[in-house]
């Protein structure tokens, strides 16, 4: 199993960007996360199926890790890196704080936010595709006004989800026209979570039945080969792999098994509760800002993106309307004042990439050019 050194080039006029995927960190520098949680604070988010963009070439004196495009993926990242240093830019640049961070804007994928529209729009995605009844949908509507989805304190509500969320474990959340398959990553509720069934169980040490390195202390289940999760499954072995971890500088000693999108059993605190007014005051300033959903995903439904990228209150510039690769439509645009474009994926799910990755990389190059989707 050879190494991959995770970098694609994306053909720009100018500087050339390159893309890193599941890892930020700069090319030659030692893995970043120290067996340490207080010198790991955006950890929970920098390593979990995250992108960034980085300039090749420097300008200036401002190295090239710190001219930073684009840092999101599925995963709310941003949250943290705006929380930490929403003082520091613009503010630092504009009194010469070194070194400069350059940003000149950012991407999100399938996007959470924390707010219960993350929640709610889940009901009406799923009556819009026929999986739940007229009948089921009115009674939601009419019980759960207020109420909060993950935790509704009306009886008659909370039956009504009930129902509703079993209802939506007959279909495959991250894509539902997708057959159902086993998830090869370790979730926080893999067990007791009814809504994902067996999708994020894993296998414990004692009932592997192979031989383990002395790093494969949870390996995970084993898709099928038709599954769009086997690549998943194989990147644990190959994250894993001494020949991996010595091309990306792993130190010995820092990091120990590696699994993938890590959600529990690490040691940080969620204290963001929305990131929306993020959102907002980044684009505030004029930074441009992609935000794309893959229109068949159920985890987190463009419904509940599109609402709250509306919420911001900027003026559409650019009506909706379709956008198009090989002359057929690849999805839907709306582009607004402050920079923010909201795009849809059609076909793809929970993370558009993985199930269209020639129109998401389409619609990433006409962004990252500046060029209309």
């Amino acid at each position: 199993m050879a190494p991959y050194r995770a970098w694609k080039s994306i053909p720009t006029h100018g500087p050339r960007w390159r893309i890193s995927s599941s890892l930020i960190r700069r090319p030659g520098q030692d893995f970043p996360f120290p067996n340490n949680p207080k010198a790991t604070m955006l950890g929970k988010y920098l390593p979990h199926c995250s992108y960034m963009i980085s300039s090749s070439s420097g300008l200036g004196t401002i190295p090239s890790f710190y001219q930073v495009l684009s840092t999101s993926g599925e995963t709310r990242m941003l949250e943290k890196l705006y929380h930490s240093s929403h003082k520091r830019f613009p503010k630092g640049n504009e009194v010469g704080r070194r070194p400069l961070l350059n940003l000149k804007g950012y991407l999100l994928g399938n996007p959470a936010t924390g707010e219960r529209i993350d929640e709610s729009s889940k009901v009406p995605f799923a009556h819009g595709f026929g999986i739940i009844s007229d009948q089921l949908y009115e009674t939601i509507l009419g019980h759960c006004q207020g109420q909060d989805y993950k935790n509704p304190t009306n009886v008659l509500c909370a039956k009504a989800l009930g129902t509703f969320h079993s209802l939506l474990s007959e279909v495959m959340l991250p894509h539902i026209l997708w057959d159902k398959c086993v998830y090869s990553s370790a979730g926080p509720h893999a067990e007791t979570d009814d809504s994902a069934g067996a999708g994020r169980k894993i296998l414990s040490e004692e009932a592997a039945g192979i031989k383990m390195g002395k790093r494969l202390k949870h390996p995970p289940v084993r898709p099928p080969l038709d599954c769009i999760n086997y690549a998943h499954y194989l990147s644990y072995f190959w994250a894993n792999d001494e020949r991996t971890r010595d091309a990306l500088g792993v130190k010995e000693g820092t990091v120990d098994e590696w699994v993938r999108c890590q959600d529990g059993g690490v040691p940080y605190t969620r204290d963001i509760v929305s990131t929306i007014k993020y959102h907002r005051n980044v684009t505030a300033n004029g930074y441009r800002a992609l935000v794309y959903s893959g229109d068949h995903d159920s985890v987190v439904p463009h419904l509940g993106t599109q609402a709250w990228v509306r919420s911001l209150g900027f003026p559409i510039v650019d009506e909706w309307r379709a956008w198009h690769l090989h002359g057929q439509s690849a999805g839907f645009t709306v582009s607004y004042t402050n920079n923010m474009t909201f795009a849809t994926v059609k076909g793809a799910g929970h993370t558009a990439p993985e199930y269209e990755p020639e129109k998401c990389f389409a619609m990433f190059s006409r962004w990252i050019l500046n060029q209309p989707l």
